[in-house]
């Protein structure tokens, strides 16, 4: 029954995105472009082969293709995912304003409203001079009339009428003519038309659509300064009740979700070594999804964080994403980086508790959190800060008395409107909340998945700085 489930919602994804893309390809191709023409199949190859590099980027690590594909599919295929979600939401606003400009527009043409809208004066018959993507249409030639001797009229004769009517077939032929585009019979009505010989439907398409791409490409581009510049210090003062004085001000670096990659790699690894070893942090919490990827592809990527200072070590707990490639494995190489793995484990510091365990996708393994064994036994007179990839186990935190949890995985939703589907499944998304006696903090994180992009969640290292009341 799961799988069927699973199945079914694969297949409305990808028939959800066939229509989005089809749709796209109406509006920003087939609406703007003459067919046949260069742009016309530039723009439908790229309908086509798109998509595909998405699929392929999104299934490649999975399916255990080779790095160096992955790394080939992963930015163009990933990029194009963020730019098709802010080229959707960028047409979406544009369709209403579509509709509306073309209907103004079209009943200012048909009252003969003076000039058309883009600044063409309007023919003899009301509609523009030119058509479609061809220059104006020359006035047909009335043709010289036969020399035969004309009847003469008698009394009650009906030549006068049959000449006036020649005549007004005529002058109806000629505006015919002057209304079709090139290459359009007469009789048949051609769509207004603006300067240069484009229509006024066309016009409107490639004004909004231009609108569009320039809004998301913008948008993304943005959002990808914001990941490969690397992560912001934040700052976040947390008082804990159980806190004795002498830790007062005790500072922890939170660094999580830097989801090394195909796309991210060393370079980044070393930009957030660099940004954390400067704030001079008394410890660092690496709280999951640290890589995406196996030990052998994603090894090297990760060797600058044998790098990581501060006064009391580096610790490093699993997050979902580790699971996917093989989460023992990374435990394992942590171990040698310098970091300490807490695999539902304890350790008792000078003046609090520091605890963490697995995340709960380890449960599919039989490896999931276990709280008793992290915290069951612990004098909890002292102050806990627990370490944890998913802010879902914050109730489990509250039972055992934890202080304060530290976590990730939301991303703070990454990409806007993301933040929104976040909260759905997350009690928290970003920042810090209080439930019960428990505080939680959750981290947007280092790095990004998929995408290297964020828009409206800035990647950041927090700094969570303990506070006592006993001061």
């Amino acid at each position: 029954m799961t799988v069927f489930v699973v199945i079914v919602g694969v297949v409305a994804v990808l028939a959800l995105l066939g229509m989005v893309h089809r749709w796209l390809w109406v509006r920003l191709v087939r609406d703007t472009t003459r067919p046949g023409g260069p742009a016309r199949r530039a723009g439908t190859v790229l309908a086509f082969a798109l998509p595909l590099l998405s699929l392929a980027a999104l299934l490649a690590g999975r399916a255990g293709a080779p790095f160096w594909f992955q790394r080939l599919v992963a930015w163009p295929g990933f990029m194009w995912l963020a730019v098709l979600l802010y080229l959707t939401l960028a047409m979406l606003v544009a369709e209403p304003v579509r509709r509306v400009w073309l209907r103004r527009t079209g009943r200012n043409a048909a009252a003969g409203a003076g000039p058309d809208p883009a600044g063409v004066p309007a023919g003899p018959s009301g509609t523009p001079a030119d058509a479609a993507g061809a220059p104006a249409a020359a006035p047909v030639r009335e043709p010289a009339p036969a020399h035969e001797p004309a009847p003469r009229p008698g009394p009650g004769s009906a030549a006068p009428a049959a000449a006036e009517a020649r005549a007004g077939q005529r002058a109806g032929q000629r505006a015919e003519a002057l209304a079709a585009p090139a290459g359009q019979g007469a009789g048949a009505p051609g769509p207004a038309a603006v300067a240069g010989g484009v229509t006024r439907r066309v016009f409107v398409a490639r004004t909004l659509g231009g609108a569009a791409v320039a809004a998301a490409g913008v948008t993304v581009g943005t959002g990808t300064y914001g990941v490969l510049r690397g992560p912001r210090v934040k700052r976040v003062q947390v008082p804990l009740a159980r806190l004795p004085r002498a830790a007062h001000g005790f500072r922890i670096a939170v660094v999580s979700d830097v989801h090394l990659g195909p796309v991210l790699g060393r370079a980044h690894t070393q930009r957030i070594v660099d940004t954390v070893n400067r704030t001079q942090p008394d410890l660092i919490a690496v709280v999951g999804d640290l890589v995406d990827g196996n030990v052998h592809d994603l090894g090297p990527a990760a060797e600058p964080l044998r790098a990581l200072r501060s006064r009391h070590g580096s610790f490093f707990v699993t997050g979902n994403h580790e699971y996917f490639s093989g989460a023992q494995q990374w435990v394992d190489h942590v171990r040698e980086l310098g970091l300490t793995p807490l695999e539902n484990a304890r350790r008792e510091l000078p003046h609090f508790d520091l605890a963490g365990v697995n995340d709960v996708q380890g449960e599919k393994e039989g490896n999931g959190p276990d709280f008793q064994a992290a915290l069951g036994d612990r004098d909890r007179s002292r102050a806990s800060v627990l370490l944890a990839h998913q802010p879902v186990v914050i109730h489990d935190a509250v039972r055992h008395g934890v202080d304060l949890q530290l976590s990730g995985h939301t991303h703070g939703g990454q990409l806007w409107p993301g933040n929104y589907l976040a909260e759905l499944a997350n009690p928290t998304v970003a920042g810090l909340e209080r439930y019960g006696d428990t505080q939680l903090y959750v981290s947007r994180g280092a790095g990004a998945w998929g995408p290297p992009v964020r828009v409206g969640a800035p990647s950041d290292i927090t700094v969570v700085e303990l506070a006592s009341y006993h001061t």
